[in-house]
């Protein structure tokens, strides 16, 4: 139990300093905005040359979830020792789970929608929309439904690879 803490710790921690540095051009975070807010965004004319295409959006999505199968996978066979695929799997979903939470509560709902450094510009009227915690929740589901494809990946290098 002392090593699950310690390493969903250490996640948490990598988790909110990736988060903090990308938080430095949040425009490069735009889709992780409720979708009035990006729209929004999208339709004016300061943030015309900015806005990532969606497609590097689903390439940042593939290379960070090559990051975290590379990362728990090592952690859970050399640090922990697992050898098979159910190890793998149940362990890695669980910490993805424990980071998923964190994301959604701590990262999410009393970070990004209480500080007023990630309110672009012309979108200050929006208030309800940055306050929107459903939106959050909603996401976080779906990062459990991606954790399902992601742990089965972990699974699968810990049986067969590593």
């Amino acid at each position: 139990m002392l090593i699950l803490a310690i390493e969903a710790i250490m996640l948490c921690v990598m988790f909110s300093v990736m988060v903090y540095i990308m938080s430095q051009e949040p425009i490069k975070t735009l889709y992780n905005y409720p979708p009035k807010i990006q729209e929004r965004v999208k339709s004016l004319e300061i943030y015309k040359d900015k806005i990532p295409t969606t497609q590097k959006k689903v390439l940042v999505k593939v290379i960070f979830s090559i990051i975290i199968i590379v990362i728990i996978s090592l952690i859970l066979r050399y640090v922990n020792g697992y050898t098979t695929f159910m190890e793998g799997f149940g362990y890695g979903f669980l910490l993805w789970t424990i980071v998923n939470i964190y994301d959604a509560v701590v990262i999410d709902i009393c970070w990004f929608c209480q500080n007023p450094r990630f309110v672009f510009e012309g979108t200050e009227d929006m208030v309800a929309e940055y306050h929107d915690y459903w939106f959050h929740i909603k996401e976080s589901l779906k990062g459990e439904v991606i954790a399902l494809v992601v742990c089965t990946v972990v699974g699968l290098v810990i049986q067969f690879v590593l």
